[in-house]
């Protein structure tokens, strides 16, 4: 008799890949999860408030799990998976609430997808929302063995009347930029042509631990920030870098102003530099040092730095914004 495991899907290997996965979800509960893993759905009671508004977003890793293939290190790219989405709605002035992920793959190891769910569990504690669920795919045929792929889906929300949506920015607002932790998710279709050798010595750290650094997750310190301070907008620098992201906060024709001497480039953007790629197409690609922008009315700036650094972050004043067609300037 023809069985599921014969055709390639062990579901022993599922359950206990589910065991391992519990523990990691359960210390994520917040006090609105009102449902328990394994349900058919996930449950979330919203809580105290008068008009909300829920901002969901969803995102991958894309190739650099490549390199956590070859590293086999499997436990940050779901801090990445997490970022990639809170970050994104956190730039409305959301709160996240509650994630989901996905997990693809070809042949199940149970402890390499709990090693991905612990990311994905570490990067929910650093975005303060919850972990209720989540799917795993066994794909024999579809997906190579030893290749898993992960994508997931953040849900927050937000008082109608305090959603950040740009329209209260003016010409003359300052830019402030929050440093990134690295490379952060994007790009690395080009890292990767750019850099084979993941055991090269880079200044004293293993390249692919340098490219395997996980993107900071941005949801706290702004959520302190939004507390002292008017936030007229805000931008996730991802694919696309400076060019395609920092404009997005932009209701109006406005342009973003920016100085590329006002922060630091990371030893990463510079040595992709020295292989090849233009200072404009990393610009265009890439962070290159800054991973969120704020924008705040000029007087407030030097304040927002200083809130910014005794929260431990990096934050420079990149720039301004300038009325006219809708873009970037790079100075």
């Amino acid at each position: 008799m023809t069985t599921y495991k014969e055709a390639g899907v062990n579901i022993e290997e599922g359950y206990k890949s589910v065991k391992l996965m519990k523990n990691y979800a359960s210390r994520t509960f917040t006090k609105g999860v009102i449902s328990d893993l394994g349900s058919f759905a996930g449950m979330f009671e919203l809580g105290k408030y008068k008009n909300p508004v829920l901002v969901s977003g969803t995102d991958g890793v894309g190739t650099k799990l490549a390199i956590a293939f070859k590293k086999r290190k499997y436990d940050t790219v779901g801090i990445d998976c997490v970022a990639m989405c809170v970050n994104d709605i956190l730039c409305h002035g959301a709160k996240p609430l509650f994630f989901l992920d996905y997990i693809a793959c070809g042949k199940l190891e149970a402890e390499v997808a709990a090693d991905l769910v612990k990311g994905v569990s570490e990067g929910c504690m650093q975005g303060g929302c919850a972990l209720i669920g989540g799917e795993t795919a066994e794909m024999p045929g579809f997906y190579s063995e030893g290749e898993y792929d992960i994508a997931g889906f953040a849900v927050g929300a937000v008082e109608k009347d305090e959603i950040i949506d740009g329209s209260k920015i003016k010409e003359g607002n300052a830019l402030i930029g929050i440093a990134s932790s690295g490379i952060h998710s994007n790009g690395y279709s080009l890292v990767r042509k750019l850099i084979t050798d993941l055991d090269q010595d880079f200044n004293g750290e293993n390249m692919g631990d340098v490219l395997l650094k996980p993107t900071k997750i941005y949801v706290k310190p702004i959520q302190k920030l939004m507390e002292k301070f008017e936030i007229k907008g805000m931008a996730h620098v991802t694919g696309g870098g400076f060019y395609e992201n920092i404009p997005r906060m932009f209701k109006g024709d406005f342009k973003a102003v920016i100085n590329k001497n006002s922060f630091n480039i990371p030893e990463i953007f510079k040595y992709m530099m020295t292989l090849g790629v233009s200072e404009e197409h990393m610009f265009n690609t890439f962070n290159m040092g800054i991973g969120f922008v704020v924008c705040v009315e000029d007087k407030d700036s030097e304040d927002v730095i200083k809130s910014l650094e005794s929260m431990g972050e990096k934050a420079y004043k990149i720039g301004y914004v300038k009325a006219g067609e809708k873009g970037l300037c790079l100075e």
